[in-house]
């Protein structure tokens, strides 16, 4: 069985098999549902709606009737949560901050707060999603406005406040302890590491950061987001690993910390140290799997990459340095390459993806000059002027042949510029790592709880690009495949995306609605996957026999669109209002030439035109 629900306040079942409507009903909200669920262990009896009128329904689908209304939220209800091994229980995420628990056996029909967002971010916070692990129905995944997105426990707050209040009564509902309301070690954050940094310049060109979808890959262990106004990013909850922004590689760690990209006894894997207060690239010999050649299959991708590369085609190169690094994981020249590409192709978040690949590089093989190099550009874009100057004065030290050349002044003048223009500027870097986490000069300023948090989050391991999402913030990502080995997300083009999980290339766009792609769900057992959007349709996809004729709703230009895409996200509205009046915008630059190296060229023009 399908359900949808819809702004009409409707709510219709569907065997999507055979096509067919078997149940519609009104559910009695007054206003857009954003978020319907069937209650698992119910015989599929049982739905459970949430809407913009901060009301969460309960309905009894085989007399067509809603059983409970919950109207606890003072704000829009916008995702419902369930959890397969616990059948009379879900979850519920508004717009007031509060992440509310239900208990369908319980008497009394209210609610219980289980997280309360605004103790740690003030009154503005907004919960928009969350996920129950379906491995370990302990975990729940929230996101709200911000790039930050929280992994909580749950049995570990249940048991803080039922030791908080040993005698008070069941009936009282005193679930929230306001004084605590979680406990330490109960929640961690995770955050794209190059994100935080970049808030305060997003807030000032209007952009918003905000998760819009969290979900876990079917055996628990990673956690997919869609961050609106940004990218879609994979976080390995096993594996775990720092930002990379600013943590730089020291020969030697404090216990507990890692060394040589090694996962120390934290769980924690990246090879970089977090309190760094100099600049000191690794030393040593390269690693013995990076000397030798390339495998004959692998050699040709290599070549392939750099043709693309040399006709200026970055994705494609990137897409094709991916997939050698898929195969052998351990080479630090498709590291270097990969990163050059990232640099030149400048979309959001490529930047920081090449300084990770440098540092990949400079682990791997420490002579590595090309990556030095760029990892001091990386750090320059990345508005890290003082650690750029450090990485490059450390770079002319290893290479001191390099030290005069025309690309090293350059860069050693674009820095030192920077770091003069800096001091109008009382936001300097130097001042402390977490200054990139604090709210500066608002009223949602947060607590000293939230800062430490936010300063302990982990990075994502993958990067998914081409989508568009900055007009819904409903807009899902998801696991498909037998065994989730695609990711799949909506977008503001109408299009969705189906990317290769662990190379992260783009391998199909498939034109979904006529306006935006907003949910896309697939079935549990079957290839077969669910979308809706802003047209009154749910349209049903699955695999085609390759004999037919081609598919009218491929995108053919995967290229095109995603990079029509990365300008449309980074568009001002006024900008966007054009666009969607069907003016053509034309000259718009895509930004200048990097001059990271002596590869360097000038970039075109780029030309905006309506989706």
């Amino acid at each position: 069985l399908l359900a949808s629900g819809s702004d009409d306040q409707h709510a219709i079942v569907w065997d999507p098999f055979h096509h067919k409507k078997l149940i519609t009903m009104h559910t009695g909200h007054s206003a857009n549902i954003f978020s319907v669920k069937f209650l698992p262990h119910s015989g599929d009896r049982i739905l459970i709606t949430g809407a913009a009128d901060s009301k969460v329904h309960v309905h009894d689908l085989t007399v067509k009737e809603t059983v409970h209304m919950f109207a606890d939220h003072t704000n829009r209800v916008k995702r419902i949560a369930t959890a397969p091994m616990w059948p009379n229980t879900f979850w519920s995420a508004a717009e007031d901050g509060i992440i509310r628990q239900y208990d369908l056996r319980e008497s009394s029909k209210r609610s219980e707060v289980l997280i309360d967002l605004t103790e740690y971010c003030g009154q503005l916070v907004e919960a928009k999603c969350l996920a129950v692990n379906p491995q370990d129905n302990n975990y729940l995944a929230v996101g709200a406005n911000g790039p930050f997105v929280r992994l909580y426990d749950i049995r570990m707050i249940h048991n803080h406040r039922k030791s908080m209040s040993p005698g008070t009564s069941a009936g009282v509902h005193t679930f929230c302890d306001r004084e605590k309301p979680i406990p330490d070690g109960a929640v961690q954050y995770y955050v794209a590491g190059h994100l935080p940094v970049k808030l305060h310049d997003y807030n000032n060109r209007l952009r918003v950061l905000v998760a819009t979808y969290v979900t876990f890959s079917p055996d628990g262990t990673e956690l997919l987001v869609n961050m609106g106004g940004e990218q879609v990013y994979l976080f390995d909850l096993t594996f775990k690993q720092r930002p990379y922004t600013f943590l730089l590689p020291k020969k030697c760690h404090s216990s507990g910390e890692v060394e040589n990209g090694k996962t120390s006894t934290n769980g924690v894997s990246n090879g970089i140290h977090l309190q760094s207060s100099k600049f000191r690239l690794a030393e040593g010999k390269p690693h013995n799997s990076v000397q030798g050649e390339l495998p004959p299959h692998l050699e040709k991708i290599k070549q392939q990459a750099n043709d693309a590369f040399a006709r200026q085609q970055w994705t494609q190169a990137i897409q094709l340095y991916s997939r050698g690094i898929q195969e052998i994981s351990k080479n630090a020249m498709l590291y270097g390459n990969r990163a050059a590409a990232y640099m030149k192709r400048k979309w959001d978040g490529d930047h920081y993806d090449a300084l990770r690949d440098c540092l990949k590089a400079i682990l791997l093989n420490p002579a590595h000059l090309k990556a030095h190099f760029r990892l001091a550009r990386c750090l320059f874009e990345l508005k890290y002027v003082s650690e750029a100057l450090e990485c490059l004065d450390d770079f002319k030290g290893k290479f001191p042949e390099q030290a005069h050349s025309s690309a090293c002044d350059a860069l050693d003048k674009d820095i030192k510029a920077a770091l003069f223009s800096k001091t109008s500027s009382s936001e300097d870097k130097k001042s402390g790592g977490a200054i990139r986490f604090r709210a500066i000069g608002r009223k949602d300023s947060i607590s000293e709880d939230e800062a430490v948090l936010r300063e302990r989050s982990y990075d994502y391991k993958h990067r998914y690009c081409g989508h568009c999402n900055t007009t819904t913030d409903i807009k899902e990502a998801n696991f498909f495949g037998s065994k989730g080995q695609y990711i799949v997300s909506g977008s503001d083009d109408g299009s969705f995306f189906i990317w290769e999980k662990e190379t992260s290339n783009l391998v199909r766009i498939l034109q979904g609605d006529e306006s935006i792609v907003n949910c896309l769900q697939p079935h549990p057992s079957y290839c077969f996957l669910a979308t809706s959007g802003i047209d009154p349709v749910v349209r049903l996809w699955n695999p085609r026999p390759e004999s037919e004729d081609s598919n009218r709703r491929v995108v053919e230009d995967m290229e095109g669109a995603a990079q029509a895409n990365q300008r449309r996200m980074n568009a001002d509205p006024l900008e966007m209002m054009l666009l969607n009046m069907g003016y053509h915008i034309t000259g718009l630059s895509n930004g200048g030439p990097d001059g990271s190296d002596e590869d360097e060229g000038s970039e075109g023009q780029v030309q905006c035109r309506p989706s």
